[in-house]
């Protein structure tokens, strides 16, 4: 793997139907704010070529928003990153990333965040840059690193939806 794209899924509705955290859909802001992280990344030329996406009904819902934007990427739903801890999700890019360049995660905050943090901490970014990511990793949120040879990470972007506005 060249670069990893963390994604976190867009705004949700704040209960499901069925009342299971699973089932929460996303809320319509939620699908406009990933389309819109989407068309961002893709115009910056950070499109996967595996996109990595929880099971959950809000992230399929923000790989439906944002895979227009990604139209040569293959998508695999992963139950195993439902909640996930940053560990697991770094293990699975990796394993994905044997095979492709860039892999993207959609996934679910604490993991996603505590992720970003300790690989913006390894890759050596600026102190007021990991403080941000550390203060918050919004919905529709996005984090992008490049890989050298050994497999350190280093920044290539943190991109947050209210920065397009």
């Amino acid at each position: 793997m060249d670069r990893l794209i963390l994604l976190r899924h867009g705004e949700a509705e704040r209960d499901a139907p069925s009342g299971d955290d699973f089932d929460r859909r996303l809320a319509s802001r939620g699908a406009a704010e990933s389309a819109a992280m989407g068309e961002t990344l893709a115009e910056l030329g950070l499109s996967p070529d595996l996109a990595l996406v929880s099971a959950a009904a809000r992230t399929r819902g923000t790989w439906a928003a944002v895979a227009p934007a990604f139209p040569k990427a293959l998508a695999r739903f992963e139950d195993s990153l439902y909640l996930a801890e940053a560990e697991t999700i770094r293990v699975l890019a990796q394993a994905a990333g044997a095979t492709v360049g860039t892999v993207m995660v959609v996934g679910h905050n604490p993991g996603l965040q505590d992720l970003a943090v300790q690989m913006l901490v390894q890759g050596g970014a600026p102190p007021a840059l990991v403080a941000r990511a550390q203060n918050g990793f919004p919905t529709a949120a996005a984090a992008v690193f490049l890989f050298d040879h050994a497999g350190r990470p280093a920044y290539d972007g943190l991109f947050f939806p209210r920065d397009r506005r």
